[in-house]
């Protein structure tokens, strides 16, 4: 799948075909599969909201916290978060779960830990487990330094390989934030009229230019 980075860009709408998987492959094909109870779970910046999000829009199924809770359990349903529901919101999914599982229904959910580790209630814990679960591992550097590289290409902009280094050392180490920090050297290269260099990204990171 790691020709499909070719699109990624910070302000795309997100897609199975701008998602870089790295070493979550399997997790985004059981994603795009689309079938049954698949749960999430890793750290701020692996993607989980990113699947989501492509996932629901792929599916036309309502996302929660972008959408409210449904009263009645649709045919597909996405929770983000899932550990920020307050007990009135984890009564009314667990419910939804259950109907949903009756009704060979479709139940995506992500949160910051797996299911037994939750601050959910433990039925609900126990729903969320009873599909299948992965863990998102963050990109290696070399995932993420090809991205860079790609995304520049992309721009016409060609990043000396120190420049790249200095990125993935001394910037957020997030891929939407490396992707936006590409498209401010573009930028800022056009309008000083120079070539990014190491010295033009030091520039930037110490402040306003």
């Amino acid at each position: 799948m790691r020709q499909l980075i070719l699109n990624i860009r910070p302000d795309a709408l997100p897609g199975f075909d701008n998602y870089l998987p790295g070493a979550n492959t399997e997790a985004v094909q059981a994603v795009a599969a689309s079938a049954g109870f698949v749960y999430l779970w890793g750290p701020t910046g692996v993607g989980k909201t990113h699947l989501l999000r492509a996932w629901a829009a792929a599916t036309g199924a309502p996302l929660h916290p972008a959408a409210p809770l449904p009263e009645a359990a649709p045919d597909a349903l996405a929770v983000d978060d899932v550990e920020s529901l307050d007990a009135a919101a984890q009564h009314r999914l667990f419910g939804l779960a259950i109907a949903l599982r009756e009704a060979g229904g479709r139940l995506l959910t992500a949160g910051a830990a797996p299911p037994a580790s939750l601050a959910v209630r433990s039925d609900l814990a126990t729903r969320l487990a009873q599909g299948l679960v992965f863990r998102l591992l963050p990109l290696s550097d070399a995932d993420k330094a090809l991205a860079i590289t790609q995304r520049a290409e992309s721009l016409g902009l060609v990043l000396p390989e120190e420049v790249t280094r200095h990125l993935l050392t001394h910037c957020r180490r997030d891929l939407p934030h490396l992707l936006e920090t590409v498209d401010a050297l573009d930028a800022l290269s056009l309008s000083r009229k120079r070539a990014v260099t190491l010295p033009l990204l030091r520039e930037w990171l110490q402040g306003p230019v």
